[in-house]
């Protein structure tokens, strides 16, 4: 009996194969590639040198108070000043990005793509998301100084952490919308029709379907944008945060969220004015603090993308 040898590749397969492996091409090709190189090597060469100043910056603090620069609280004093009433005031405004900007701009990115019909109106409100989007955060920061700091200031106490929270919460609004819809275009058609071709309403084959094969972007999209809001400075500036401050231990919940706040944006911003050496080696270590503030909402966000892809392709 004759053994059939495996199908020799044909000149087109071959050609492919070269191409993907990067063995063939056209000079142009190879120029373009070069530019590719040298932009990302460009780009590793910027950060770099801005990570070794920074970090360079910082040594000195990091060596003298240790981890009582994090866990002190703000001071005119350079010698006793640190960050822990900033990271806490980051954290309450990144509460309010989370609790207010993700299920209104996914639930608003659900309805466009997945609900609302295609016209005009649905067109008019996309572009003007995506607008929005592109719009300087200092102009949702004049939005909440009129708004939230003067209008409604007996609800959120004018210069508090409520108005900060809530415009942070509105600049951001728009980027998790357009990402939640980015995600949720990206789904295959296929997977709706095979859901309604058995019988599943909309909204079953959204949740069913539709949500748990966008959820890693979704989730990447959104956790970025809260990244991008514990960044922001211009607005907090307008706002109007307190450099220092405190609150007294007797007061309710509600009046500390009145009450003046700070965030590390913003103090990095203020101490970089200072003109003595000792806050400009602050400054560095404030920044140290909050990228690695940054950088754990980025790992959050690959860890919860990977393990929703690993669900979704088990």
């Amino acid at each position: 009996m004759a053994i059939a040898s495996p199908p020799r590749p044909s000149g087109t397969t071959e050609a492919v194969r070269k191409a993907i492996t990067g063995h063939r091409g056209s000079a142009a090709g190879y120029v373009f590639q070069v530019l590719l190189l040298v932009a990302l090597l460009g780009s590793l060469v910027i950060l770099i040198v801005l990570m070794v100043d920074v970090i360079s910056g910082s040594l000195a603090t990091f060596a003298d108070r240790g981890w009582s620069f994090v866990t002190s609280p703000l001071s005119p004093d350079p010698e006793r000043a640190g960050v822990w009433q900033a990271i806490y005031g980051s954290f309450i405004v990144g509460l309010f990005v989370v609790i207010l900007t993700f299920p209104i701009g996914i639930g608003a990115a659900i309805y466009l793509e997945e609900y609302a019909k295609e016209s005009w109106f649905t067109r008019i409100v996309s572009v003007n998301i995506r607008n929005l989007a592109g719009v300087p955060s200092v102009v949702y920061g004049l939005l909440g100084l009129s708004i939230f700091v003067g209008a409604l200031k007996g609800f959120t106490g004018g210069r508090s952490i409520i108005s900060a929270g809530l415009t942070i919460a509105i600049l951001v609004l728009p980027i998790v919308i357009i990402t939640a819809a980015e995600a949720l275009r990206a789904v295959p058609q296929s997977i709706r029709e095979a859901g309604f071709g058995v019988g599943a309403t909309r909204w079953e084959v959204t949740r069913s379907h539709v949500l748990p094969y966008a959820a890693p972007g979704i989730l990447t999209g959104t956790v970025l944008s809260l990244a991008r809001a514990l960044g922001e400075a211009a607005p907090l500036i307008l706002i109007g945060a307190a450099t220092f401050y405190s609150t007294a231990a007797n007061v309710s919940l509600y009046e500390k969220l009145q009450g003046p706040f700070t965030a590390l944006p913003y103090v990095v911003f203020n101490w970089a004015r200072q003109p003595s050496q000792e806050f400009r080696e602050l400054t560095s270590a404030a920044i140290v603090v909050m990228l690695v503030v940054l950088l754990t909402a980025n790992a959050a966000a690959i860890l919860l993308r990977n393990r929703y892809e690993k669900k979704r392709t088990a």
